[in-house]
């Protein structure tokens, strides 16, 4: 029997790890070489992943839910005997007596800034908790090579190792950061390994004692569901959320925002009667059926108005050459909040669509977005970005830039209010909008230039046409 293993890849441009959201697939499905097998979700997206062969699934290798490293196997696939292109899993195991030395491995293929890697050859022995079945799900306890379940921990001269917990880096920092003891923690990773989630169980019942425990690794099946965090106590005074994927580049994103580009926030409260005249008008029009009117559309357009009116608005700061960099092209952003966190994908070449155009591309991003199939490309090289905190009812914000944009503009709620409309106080619709912009690349005039044109252009919505 030959068993194929497959990786997980590197999905987007030198990330290092991907949670496994779902598996389509359960052992002894029969698959066919780009059939999707899971979704995976990395700090930029949801990715759906293609086998990359035929054959019959032998195990999934990790559980859902569970946050994978960038080069670890999770799938291993029968694809029968015969077949030459890779070495059964038997004669990839070292032997026993001989821990330092493993068959020369089979070409790997190259993750994206990793190169080709060897570590699965090199890596020292591990030594599985007693009573564990195997977990490498690659082959059945009888198949595996005969020495190589009872191999001991070796050190570099081949004598036993001190115990000693075993986990990753990262995972080892975690605990220190959360000042778990890994010596105490019921490993539940492949081999006897702690992984994150075994941190954060350890944690959270130091948090709730009365909790239930985790259960014994060796008590697990081979394709184990990773055990979840203890339940709190409605009298825990903490509970511990663990941060990964899309949020936890968001956070990272913000921060260095935050102490990188020197923020300026401007406010300008305006009345946009005429324009909601102007959507309703439009959602009437039976030129532009089927598509979407609404006011973030209108607001989009007098915002690339406004950029042809102030086009050094429109650039980057290049940290390692001391430039500006001036875009001649405009990708909008749209903050967008999913299930996942907050993304930012953007209207590629916004400046040269049309009304319709621009509609239909506002669409797709947003049901994009909504279905976690927003990819990395649609959220890189964004110019400028627009974030509607209206829709939640919000005033007004100060927004922090999107890492590498100029600007960000935040809408507020439209609201009937009272307002001074030809010398008279009205009932008028009113919003207020918040731009914030690196001070570095532009200064205080363009930046209120360029907001009073954006409200300018709100406020007498014929400049859509006069302006352009």
């Amino acid at each position: 029997m030959t068993i194929r293993e497959f990786k997980m890849p590197d999905v987007g441009e030198g990330l290092t790890e991907a949670e496994i959201l779902k598996w389509y697939v359960q052992p002894g499905d029969t698959v066919t070489d780009g059939q999707v097998v899971c979704e995976v979700e990395t700090a930029k997206a949801a990715v759906e992943l293609p086998i990359p062969f035929d054959g019959v699934v032998h195990a999934l290798l990790f559980e859902e839910g569970t946050t994978v490293d960038v080069g670890q196997v999770i799938i291993s696939v029968q694809t029968g005997p015969g077949d030459a292109a890779e070495a059964p899993v038997q004669e990839a195991a070292p032997a026993a007596a001989e821990p330092q030395e493993a068959a020369p491995a089979a070409r790997q293929p190259v993750l994206v800034g990793y190169g080709v890697s060897t570590a699965s050859t090199k890596r020292r022995p591990r030594k599985a908790p007693a009573g564990a079945p195997a977990q490498n799900g690659t082959a059945p306890a009888a198949a595996a090579a005969p020495a190589a379940p009872a191999a001991p921990v070796l050190n570099g001269n081949g004598h036993a190792a001190a115990e000693r917990p075993l986990a990753k880096p990262p995972v080892r920092k975690l605990a220190k950061d959360l000042g778990i003891d890994l010596a105490a923690v019921v490993p539940t990773g492949d081999g006897g390994v702690v992984t994150r989630e075994d941190v954060h169980a350890a944690a959270a019942a130091a948090i709730a004692p009365q909790a239930a425990p985790a259960p014994v690794a060796a008590q697990a099946p081979a394709v184990a569901a990773q055990a979840p965090a203890p339940a709190v106590e409605s009298s825990a005074r903490e509970t511990r959320i663990p941060v990964k994927g899309v949020r936890k580049v968001t956070a990272q994103a913000m921060v260095g925002s935050a102490f990188t580009a020197p923020h300026v926030t401007e406010f300008i409260t305006l009345d946009v009667t005429r324009t909601m005249k102007l959507v309703q008008e439009l959602k009437d029009d039976p030129d532009l059926a089927g598509l979407r009117i609404n006011p973030l559309l209108l607001i989009a357009k007098a915002v690339l108005v406004a950029i042809r009116r102030n086009p050094d608005v429109n650039a980057s700061w290049d940290e390692a050459a001391q430039e500006i960099v001036l875009k001649h092209y405009v990708n909008l952003g749209i903050a967008a909040a999913t299930p996942r966190g907050l993304i930012v994908p953007n209207i590629k070449d916004a400046h040269a669509k049309s009304l319709g155009e621009l509609s239909t591309a506002l669409s797709e991003l947003v049901s994009t977005a909504r279905e976690g199939k927003t990819s990395p490309a649609d959220m890189q090289n964004g110019t400028l970005t627009l974030t509607n905190v209206g829709v939640f009812g919000v005033d007004t914000g100060t927004p922090i830039l999107n890492p590498g944009e100029s600007a960000i503009l935040a809408i507020g709620a439209i609201k009937l209010q009272p307002w001074v409309h030809k010398g008279k106080v009205k009932p008028r619709q009113v919003t207020t909008l918040a731009l914030s912009f690196d001070h570095r690349l532009i200064d205080g005039e363009l930046g209120s230039k360029f907001l009073a044109d954006i409200a300018a252009v709100l406020e007498h919505p014929r400049r859509l046409i006069t302006w352009a």
